[in-house]
């Protein structure tokens, strides 16, 4: 396909970024210690439940991610390092030539996400089982060929993938996360996209990922002045794809949401009054046996969190 090829909807530019420091980025990688920030996963936490926020922002309790989240962060890896590619290269084949080396360069990085192909007991001897992960690869494998299904990433030339924002609001409030993927168009309209690899019921999800764009579609509106053209959700487990315009005025309307769910950590913060909610989620937390709706007792309150409890990982922004 011949340079300067344009999707359906225009959307093109040079070459990808792939570093995560395109235009808006604002590092963070660098060390230096930074006040507190609101991100979409930790802002999505405190609205879900307020305890489940302050385990982990404040309390920061580590989890055992699983299969899925890792899944969907190898996924998120290999669909980036296709961009990088030239546009003639970017085909099934080649992604899935990238799925087993990629995933190699991940779990070497982090070993712990092999322990988890090892069986439980009694069919487990505290081994990897191969065949285990070999069909979770092939699971991820599925995956991407439902994302070629959906578009076809020759026609498309992001301006950054893998995208660290930050803004800070009229109000103090300090906003940053990280989009799957920028793409704008020729005339400057900015296409918000992010992938969607995830276990979870869709009927579940679809509102917290749409509270997770509007949250793009702000930083985004508050660096560069434009208002997204559209904020595009690709599911891959089933194939669908959801596109949603927002506006001015609806972005104004969340962008108070935002500073509301930030005072009420602030003040949640200054008594350690993080109370739980349940929900349907509930039966996604591995924090229950801590919570009292379960029967379970938090840590002692440790007190508010220095200097960042608005970072996220990459299992949260791999879904």
């Amino acid at each position: 396909m011949a340079e300067g090829a344009t999707d359906t909807a225009g959307y093109t530019t040079g070459a990808a970024d792939t570093t995560g420091a395109g235009v808006g980025a604002a590092g963070g990688h660098d060390g230096v210690v930074r006040r507190p920030a609101l991100s979409p996963s930790r802002a999505g936490d405190f609205k879900q439940c307020p305890l489940l926020y302050r385990l982990r922002a404040v309390d920061r309790l580590p989890e055992t991610p699983t299969k899925a989240q890792v899944r969907g962060t190898l996924v998120h890896s290999v669909l980036e390092r296709v961009f990088a590619l030239p546009r003639e290269q970017r085909v099934p084949d080649r992604a899935r030539e990238l799925l087993r080396p990629t995933w190699s360069e991940l779990s070497e990085q982090t070993p712990e996400w092999r322990e988890l192909f090892v069986p439980d007991p009694p069919e487990g001897r505290g081994e990897i089982s191969e065949q285990a992960e070999a069909e979770w690869l092939d699971s991820a494998e599925r995956l991407l060929e439902s994302y070629f299904a959906l578009e076809d990433p020759r026609r498309l030339e992001p301006e950054a993938c893998e995208l660290h924002v930050e803004t800070e609001l009229d109000s103090g409030v300090l906003l940053r996360g990280y989009i799957d993927r920028l793409d704008v168009a020729p005339a400057g309209q900015i296409r918000v996209v992010d992938y969607k690899t995830g276990a979870a019921p869709r009927q579940i999800g679809e509102a917290k990922a749409m509270f997770q764009m509007k949250f793009y579609a702000v930083v985004l509106w508050r660096l560069r002045g434009v208002v997204p053209s559209q904020l595009k959700l690709l599911y891959l487990r089933d194939g669908q794809e959801l596109a949603y315009t927002p506006d001015e005025p609806e972005l104004a309307r969340f962008e108070r949401t935002l500073e509301a769910i930030w005072q009420a950590i602030l003040r949640a913060g200054a008594t350690g009054d993080f109370r739980p909610s349940p929900s349907k989620l509930c039966g996604w937390c591995s924090f229950q046996h801590l919570c009292p709706s379960f029967g379970g007792t938090p840590p002692e309150y440790p007190g508010w969190p220095e200097p960042d409890p608005g970072v996220e990982s990459v299992l949260d922004r791999a879904d």
